[in-house]
């Protein structure tokens, strides 16, 4: 490891705006896999777990996360699911047999229990309906229960469930990865499209006012990427406000290098997507945008695995991708929320998946608190500050070769501008596995400023794994101001925090 670091320099103008911050960027997604619900969320005999079987220790871990909108139920276990199996009284609910992750589903959380934990936890529902093996009418009556004042058959019938003023969710996802040959009911683009544009019309005709997410390509690496999402949008582009995109990476599938740069293949990600959906809407004439919703996003270690229970028995929920993270993991995160913010003009959604226990940036035992993983620390810091508009900081340093995504910059940085209230965060991360950077910033834009604190989150050996990952939390790292100019010294691996007040 050098001691010799690269130089980087950047401005910071409070002028030079990308957009304002949308909070639903700092998402996550519960599904109904492995320990992610029950022995997460939901666990009425935990001694941590509240009157309605919630457990506290989570919500209190949720909270500090700073999550915004939550998706739910799935991912892949919504294309088997019945959503009035999940509703009403839990003791005539019946369990079923689950395909998606090979495990027993009792019915015990639902539609019900979810939204009565999105109040405690305070966050936004995000609902995916069922595409899979159901269609137009079942989303339809799932709006009408959960959206209906009134007057009619599942309006009523949620209020017999004890809820007396609907749900009001506002966004909804038409299916989950519709493109994928794993996928129960998986369709080819053009099916899929007519049954999504038909979905939609029977939804809005009962609310009008709900924002609807089609499925774009599963991943990047999909044959039929681009494809795909060109081809769905062409049947439907008047009927949705936003397409899907999930991204995993994972740290074994790649050298080191390529792995910290998975920033930048998100970036070229979004690119491609936005280019494609304005390309459909120059061709039909709209002047409709249509916005992204990254709905999974995450690092998985997807070799480690498997992804649904290998127990011939139909267990109830199996430990699943239970992953430890490492310290380079929490940089890969912050690094991922750096790209999601920049490209904050044109995502409008992303979900970190999953919540708890399952990918998780919360892991929770039985006989134990539930506890915060290493990626918890970066993700709770970006969403408690990045707030107001985020700016433009073009950055100029040296660029890094890596084997998987070719050139990248070394050096990579998105930075929020709170004029209310006056302050300036910068988020950063290096990307080099040897050299510390040097990094040299002009405030003369902001005129007078107070350094309020410079975190940084870095690690003597960044791979390995462990309970609290490599490093720990955040520490408080140096700065040099002098006049105009901030001096910043950021190790190698490392992902950072600066917080300015402006005077």
């Amino acid at each position: 490891m050098s001691d010799d670091p690269f130089r980087v320099s950047m401005a910071i103008d409070p002028d030079d705006i990308v957009a304002p911050v949308n909070r639903r960027i700092f998402g996550s997604l519960v599904e109904h896999m492995g320990r992610g619900v029950y022995g997460g969320l939901y666990e009425p005999e935990n001694p941590w777990a509240d009157e309605e079987g919630f457990r506290t220790d989570v919500l209190a871990l949720v909270r500090e996360l700073g999550v915004r909108i939550v998706r739910y139920p799935g991912g892949n276990f919504v294309s088997g699911y019945r959503w009035e199996d999940g509703v009403g009284p839990i003791d005539q609910r019946k369990a079923r047999r689950e395909r998606a992750w090979h495990s027993l589903e009792p019915n015990t959380f639902g539609l019900d229990e979810f939204a009565r934990w999105s109040v405690k936890a305070g966050t936004e529902i995000m609902l995916a309906v069922n595409l899979g093996t159901r269609g137009a009418r079942a989303a339809a009556e799932l709006v009408e229960y959960a959206n209906v004042t009134g007057g009619t058959k599942r309006s009523e019938l949620r209020r017999s469930h004890g809820r007396e003023r609907p749900y009001g969710v506002r966004t909804w996802c038409l299916g989950n990865e519709m493109d994928g040959p794993w996928q129960i009911g998986h369709k080819s683009a053009a099916d899929y499209g007519r049954l999504a544009a038909e979905t939609a019309q029977a939804m809005r005709t009962i609310d009008p006012t709900i924002e609807l997410v089609i499925c774009g390509s599963s991943a990047r690496d999909m044959p039929t990427f681009g494809f795909w999402d060109e081809t769905v949008l062409e049947h439907c582009h008047d009927q949705v406000d936003l397409i899907s995109a999930h991204a995993y990476y994972d740290p074994e599938a790649s050298d080191l290098s390529s792995f910290l740069a998975s920033g930048a293949a998100m970036d070229d990600q979004i690119r491609q997507i936005v280019a494609i959906t304005d390309l459909v809407a120059r061709r039909k004439g709209s002047s409709k945008r249509i916005g992204i919703s990254f709905d999974e996003w995450n690092v998985w270690y997807m070799g480690r695995h498997e992804s649904r229970s290998a127990d011939p028995r139909w267990r109830h929920a199996p430990r699943l991708c239970e992953d430890e993270y490492t310290f380079a993991d929490a940089v890969v995160v912050g690094s991922l929320l750096i790209t999601l913010l920049r490209n904050v003009d044109r995502v409008e959604v992303a979900c970190q998946a999953q919540l708890v226990n399952t990918i998780a940036p919360i892991h929770a035992e039985p006989d134990a608190p539930a506890r915060a993983t290493a990626i918890y620390h970066p993700f709770a810091l970006t969403a408690r500050f990045a707030s107001g508009n985020i700016l433009r900081t073009s950055p100029t340093g040296p660029s890094l070769e890596t084997e998987s995504h070719g050139e990248v910059p070394a050096f990579d940085t998105v930075a929020a501008h709170d004029d209310l209230a006056g302050s300036v965060t910068i988020f950063s991360v290096n990307r080099s596995t040897t050299e510390p950077a040097q990094v040299s910033i002009d405030l003369s834009a902001l005129a007078a400023v107070e350094i309020l604190e410079h975190l940084v989150m870095e690690g003597k050996t960044p791979t390995t794994r462990g309970k609290n990952g490599e490093g720990g939390p955040p520490h408080e790292a140096p700065w040099h101001h002098d006049g105009d100019e901030l001096t910043l010294h950021i190790p190698p691996i490392s992902w950072s925090m600066l917080r300015l007040a402006k005077g």
